[in-house]
């Protein structure tokens, strides 16, 4: 088979959301910034990755946030975790159990789903 894995999340953001964007997914989520490519910064957004994940936002003009389609990030100590984001403000929420995860979800600042999975 040709594919061999993923090389990024991108997800959508409005016009002009890149610090809260920094906020969340650097910040609270511990996810640092790296560069844009010059001839892709102009057209705004940003890129965090550590490693092999990267997760990149971009503007799009008509913004609709992922309320279903959700990126789910493997974690280690997602008790520590949801305190992190719940006292930063952001709502944590379960679902039907999943054989072998504890799992959350939250929507990023813009509203797009995601999903935090730590195997049990």
């Amino acid at each position: 088979m040709p594919i061999k894995a993923i090389d990024h999340v991108q997800l959508a953001m409005p016009f002009g959301g890149e610090a809260v964007a920094r906020a969340f997914y650097e910040d609270v989520l511990g996810i640092p910034e790296v560069p844009k490519p010059p001839n892709l910064a102009k057209r705004g957004g940003c890129w965090f990755g550590h490693g092999a994940l990267r997760v990149h936002l971009g503007v799009e003009n008509d913004f609709r946030p992922a309320r279903k389609a959700h990126p789910a990030f493997l974690v280690e100590g997602l008790p520590a975790l949801k305190t992190r984001l719940e006292a930063a403000g952001y709502t944590c929420r379960t679902d039907e159990p999943l054989a072998g995860y504890d799992r959350i979800y939250v929507d990023d600042p813009f509203g797009n789903r995601i999903e935090f999975m730590e195997p049990l």
